[in-house]
C-alpha cells in the first residue's frame, strides 16, 4: 500500500465516526475536566518595554539590530496587553477558554537597575553610536549597559513587576480563568548575556533558580501550573547555531547550542526541585516543561529513512526528555556528536531525574523524513541528524496546505502520532498541547471582512482536535490544549508579517481587538448551546 493510502487509513482507523476530520469535533470528545486555553509570551504582546521598571531582555536588542527582523520592526509597544489585559481577559473569558497560558518577563522581574540619570530608549542610544563611531555600536552598547546597571547581575526584585504579573492572575481568576504560567519564553535579561554568556555559562542556573522561586513565593498560591522554559530546543538551535533568534549567536555552532540546552535542562530541574521542596505541598501545583516537535514521518519504507526519522525525533524530544527520563542524551547524540555533547555529572543526575510533572508540547506541523549524508539545512544541528525534511508526497502533491510561515503546512495526523510517540516512549505522562495553530499573511490591502474569515484555520483547529481526540481515544493521557494565539502579536523574526492570532489585531488603527471566525468558531465548540446565535464560519 502506497504511503499517503497508509496515513489515510491511519487518520480513519478509529471506530467512532464522529473523530473522523470530515466531521464536526465537540467538546463531549474530550474529559470533563479537559483544559482549553490560548497561549501567548511576554515579549510578543506585553510592550511597554520601558515602563514598570522593566529591564531589557535579549530581545529588545535583536530586534532592534539592523537586519535581524524582516520588516525592521520591535516589541517595544507589541500589541500594548501590559495596559490592555483587562481587555484581553475580558475576550478569553467570552469565548469560554477556562486557562490563559502567558509568560512572565524575567528582566521586569530583575531588571538591570538603571540610575535615575540614565533612563533611555534603545533605539536612540542605538542611533547616537552608529552616529559617533558606526564599527563599535554593539561594543559601546554593551560599555554602556554595564556603566548604567547598577545592580550588575539583577538580584533585586522589582516591586512594579510583582505587581502587575498579580495584577492580571487575580484579573483571571476574576473571570474564572486558571492561569498557567511560563517562566521563560526566551526573553533573557540582557545583563545575564552580556556580563555572563547568558545559557552558556552554568551559573545561568543559579539565577534562573532565584527567578524561579520568587515567581513560586509571589504568585503560587493562585498558579497552579508552571511551565519552565518554553521550547529550549528553538533559543539553542535558534539561537545559538543558526543565529536566527536573540541572542543571534552562530560564531561556535558545533558546542554553543548543545551546551546552551544543557544549562536550560539543569535549569529546569533546578527550579522544579524548589518547587517541589518549598511549594507544590502547600501551593498544590503541577510544574513541567514544554517541549516542540514536527513530527518525523520515514519518507519511504527504506530501513535508512526509518533510523533518519527516528533519529529526527531523538535530536527534538529525545534531547530534553531523555534526560529526564532516564538520564542521559540519547545513544544517537553521543554517536553523531561525541565530546561536543556536555556530560552530566552524577550529582546533575540525581538532579534533573524525573523532573517533570508533566510534558507540555508545542506542535504545529510534519514531516516526511529521508536519510541523506548532506544535509541541505545550514548549521550544525541540522547537519548532525543526516536528513532531509520532505513537504511532498510521492506524486508532488504537497503533505497539507500550507499556512503563511514557510516552514508550517496543516497535517493534524501528525499530533496524534508524536502525542502517541511519547506516550510509548516515556510511559504515557500526563500531556498538555501547549501550543498549536497556524498563521495568515498579513494584508495591507485586504478589507478588515476578509481578514476576519479565517477559513483555513478553523479547518486546522476542527482537524486537529479531531486527531487530539483520537489520541486520547488511543489511550494517551492529554490532559489539555491550548490554541497559539489569543492575539496576533510579534512574531518573532518575522515581525508582524505573520498572525497567529485567533483575535485580530488592527496595527493602523490603535490595535483595536476583532474575533475572528475561528474564535468564534472555539465559542461555539467550548459552550456549545450557548454560542449558537453567534457569527458562523
Amino acid at each position: 500500500m502506497a504511503k499517503k493510502e497508509l496515513l489515510k487509513e491511519y487518520e480513519g482507523d478509529d471506530d467512532d465516526e464522529s473523530l473522523s476530520n470530515n466531521k464536526e469535533v465537540s467538546r463531549t470528545q474530550f474529559p470533563p475536566n479537559f483544559v482549553f486555553g490560548v497561549a501567548t509570551s511576554a515579549y510578543q504582546v506585553e510592550g511597554a518595554c520601558n515602563e514598570g521598571g522593566r529591564g531589557p531582555s535579549i530581545w529588545d536588542a535583536f530586534s532592534h539590530t539592523e537586519g535581524k527582523i524582516i520588516d525592521k520592526s520591535n516589541g517595544d509597544l507589541a500589541v500594548d496587553q501590559y495596559h490592555r489585559y483587562k481587555e484581553d481577559i475580558e475576550l478569553i473569558a467570552k469565548l469560554g477558554f477556562g486557562s490563559y497560558r502567558f509568560s512572565i518577563s524575567w528582566s521586569r522581574i530583575f531588571p538591570a537597575v538603571v540610575k535615575p540619570s540614565a533612563k533611555y530608549n534603545i533605539g536612540k542610544i542605538t542611533r547616537m553610536f552608529k552616529w559617533v563611531m558606526p564599527g563599535k555600536v554593539s561594543e559601546l552598547l554593551a560599555c554602556w549597559r554595564r556603566r548604567v546597571s547598577s545592580n550588575g547581575l539583577g538580584t533585586k526584585v522589582n516591586d512594579e513587576g510583582i505587581t502587575y504579573y498579580n495584577n492580571v492572575i487575580n484579573a483571571l481568576l476574576e473571570k474564572g480563568i486558571q492561569p498557567c504560567i511560563t517562566l521563560y519564553h526566551w526573553d533573557l535579561p540582557l545583563h545575564l548575556h552580556e556580563t555572563m554568556g547568558g545559557w552558556l555559562n552554568k551559573q545561568i542556573v543559579k539565577y534562573f533558580a532565584i527567578y524561579a522561586e520568587t515567581c513560586f513565593a509571589s504568585f503560587g498560591d493562585r498558579v497552579k501550573t508552571w511551565i519552565t522554559i518554553n521550547e529550549p530546543l528553538q533559543t539553542a538551535v535558534n539561537g545559538y547555531d543558526m543565529g536566527e533568534f536573540a541572542p543571534g549567536r552562530r560564531q561556535n555552532s558545533s558546542i554553543e547550542p548543545y551546551l546552551a540546552a544543557h544549562h536550560q535542562i539543569l535549569a529546569h530541574a533546578a527550579a522544579v526541585s524548589i518547587y517541589r521542596s518549598k511549594y507544590k505541598d502547600k501551593q498544590g501545583g503541577q510544574i513541567g516543561l514544554v517541549v516542540d516537535c514536527e513530527w518525523a514521518e520515514a519518507n519511504s519504507e527504506k530501513t535508512e529513512d526509518k533510523i533518519a526519522a527516528a533519529r529526527r525525533l531523538d535530536f527534538q524530544l529525545g534531547w530534553y526528555l531523555d534526560p529526564i527520563y532516564f538520564g542521559d542524551y540519547p545513544e544517537v547524540m553521543h554517536e553523531r556528536l561525541g565530546d561536543r555533547l556536555p556530560k552530566f555529572s552524577e550529582e546533575d543526575k540525581e538532579l534533573i531525574r524525573n523532573a517533570i510533572d508533566f510534558v507540555g508540547l508545542n506542535h504545529y506541523t510534519t514531516r516526511f523524513i529521508a536519510h541523506i549524508t548532506d544535509s541541505p539545512e545550514g548549521g550544525d544541528f541540522y547537519k548532525a541528524q543526516e536528513m532531509d525534511r520532505i513537504v511532498e508526497w510521492e506524486g508532488g502533491e504537497k503533505i497539507g496546505e500550507k499556512a503563511a510561515s514557510e516552514w508550517l503546512y496543516v497535517v493534524p495526523w501528525g499530533i496524534r502520532k508524536v502525542l502517541n510517540y511519547i506516550a510509548q516512549r516515556y510511559n504515557n505522562p500526563p500531556i498538555y498541547v501547549t501550543e498549536n495553530g497556524m498563521d495568515d499573511e498579513d494584508n495591507d490591502t485586504s478589507p478588515l471582512h476578509e481578514m476576519l474569515d479565517d477559513k483555513l484555520r478553523v479547518v486546522y483547529f476542527k482537524t486537529y482536535l479531531a486527531a487530539v481526540a483520537q489520541a486520547i481515544k488511543d489511550g494517551v493521557d492529554v490532559r489539555g490544549y491550548f490554541a497559539w494565539s489569543l492575539l496576533d502579536n510579534f512574531e518573532w523574526a518575522q515581525g508582524y508579517t505573520k498572525r497567529f492570532g485567533l483575535v485580530y489585531v488592527d496595527y493602523k488603527n490603535g490595535l483595536s481587538r476583532h474575533p475572528k471566525s475561528s474564535a468564534y468558531w472555539f465559542l461555539r465548540f467550548l459552550k456549545g448551546g450557548e454560542g449558537k446565535d453567534v457569527k458562523k464560519d
